[in-house]
């Protein structure tokens, strides 16, 4: 029995960290989600978010530097 409930706790942790690698995934249109491991547990998820103007500037019209 000890060994089901490490178990048990196991995957809700580990389900919690997916649904948290999704979310990241899933909020940001351009960027990077760096995942931190350590003695082979994920222990950090870092979110790091782009804003592009490709497609609003062009030379023509005056923007850019």
């Amino acid at each position: 029995m000890g060994t089901q409930q490490k178990q048990v706790n196991k995957n809700i942790v580990n389900d919690g960290i997916i649904k948290n690698i999704s979310e990241s995934i899933h909020g940001i249109s351009f960027g990077t989600v760096t995942i931190t491991v350590h003695n082979s547990k994920i222990v950090q998820i870092e979110v790091s978010q782009k804003s592009r103007f490709d497609d609003v500037w062009t030379v023509q019209e005056g923007g850019g530097i």
